[in-house]
């Protein structure tokens, strides 16, 4: 697969969550010494779920995307969010060239204060018209056990997004040192939800090893990956998505033909990347009794992070259980 990015220069290299150490600012010092809530910006309200699971009572977040039927891919940004990036005193977004804006964000008015990444790029040390170092050093965290070279919907694995809550459990307590234990507490407990959930999905796994799915888009490739499923999407089609343009006629008859020739268990579908393509996807598995799954982007309004995810897990699992 290939990354779904506006900057055909942006190329990961592995994964790590990333604290960038920058040199500290007004913000960050009112924040650690007062007693104001920590205002938090996240790129998205999936890294905002996460830093309030975290933070509590004691962190004011806010995400940039939220809109839980925007597609986030063509999200452009406004001098109101550079504006919010500018006045937090942390900043959490998910890099590798899905929240680009932040990047170039950060690169500009918002240097001079904490900020984390979920995907690591390779020349995150060396930003473009900027030497080598110009940000300080980096504290880098290696992740283990899966290539994210190749996609950049990593809040849909959840050891990452295990990372990033401890993450955020010590930037926010360099903030406010007074609350370190409440958020300490926090983030475990958060973990242990997030531990449940991927225990949940080892099951699934097991129940359902090397069971075929289709996707229309590759957001949850991570799921589908840690619950030891076989995605078949031919690839042509896959990588005309990611490249955000129309796939050829040759992709379409062949996703077309893998669904009608009933070669899946289920097709899982993003409806915030929905074209006339992928909704004639969506018509044929319906017509031939193929389970479709919706997955998505950002969390539908009044969700948690892990009750959105447990609810996707769930739907996963009832769907190959109905065509097992």
């Amino acid at each position: 697969m290939t990354v779904r990015s506006r900057s055909a220069a942006t190329a990961l290299a592995g994964l790590a969550v990333t604290a960038i150490a920058l040199t500290a600012c007004g913000t960050g010092e009112q924040a650690a010494s007062g007693g104001d809530k920590i205002k938090v910006v996240a790129s998205t309200s999936a890294w905002a779920s996460v830093v309030q699971a975290v933070g509590g009572d004691a962190v004011d977040v806010e995400a940039i995307i939220s809109d839980p039927n925007a597609d986030p891919h063509s999200y452009e940004s406004t001098p109101q969010d550079a504006a919010k990036v500018t006045d937090a005193d942390l900043v959490v977004f998910n890099g590798g060239g899905y929240d680009e804006f932040m990047e170039k964000i950060l690169g500009s008015g918002g240097q001079g204060k904490p900020a984390i990444e979920a995907v690591k790029d390779e020349h995150e040390g060396e930003p473009a018209g900027e030497p080598a170092g110009e940000h300080g050093g980096h504290e880098e965290h290696g992740h283990e056990g899966h290539d994210h070279s190749a996609n950049e919907h990593v809040w849909y694995d959840l050891h990452v997004v295990q990372e990033v809550a401890a993450q955020v459990n010590g930037e926010l307590s360099k903030l406010q040192p007074a609350k370190a234990e409440q958020f300490g507490k926090a983030a475990g407990q958060f973990s242990e939800e997030i531990g449940k959930l991927q225990g949940r999905v080892g099951e699934l796994g097991d129940q359902n090893r090397g069971k075929p799915v289709i996707v229309t888009e590759p957001v949850a490739h991570y799921l589908v990956e840690a619950a030891s499923l076989q995605d078949i999407t031919p690839p042509e089609f896959v990588k005309a998505v990611e490249a955000e343009s129309d796939p050829s006629a040759a992709a379409v008859a062949a996703i077309q033909n893998a669904v009608n020739s009933k070669q899946a268990a289920v097709v899982i579908y993003n409806p915030q990347t929905e074209s006339p393509v992928t909704r004639n996807v969506r018509s044929a598995a319906e017509q031939n009794q193929i389970p479709v799954v919706e997955m998505t982007e950002t969390l539908p309004q009044g969700k948690t992070y892990v009750q959105w995810m447990d609810d996707q897990i769930t739907a996963l699992q009832a769907a190959l259980t109905q065509n097992r």
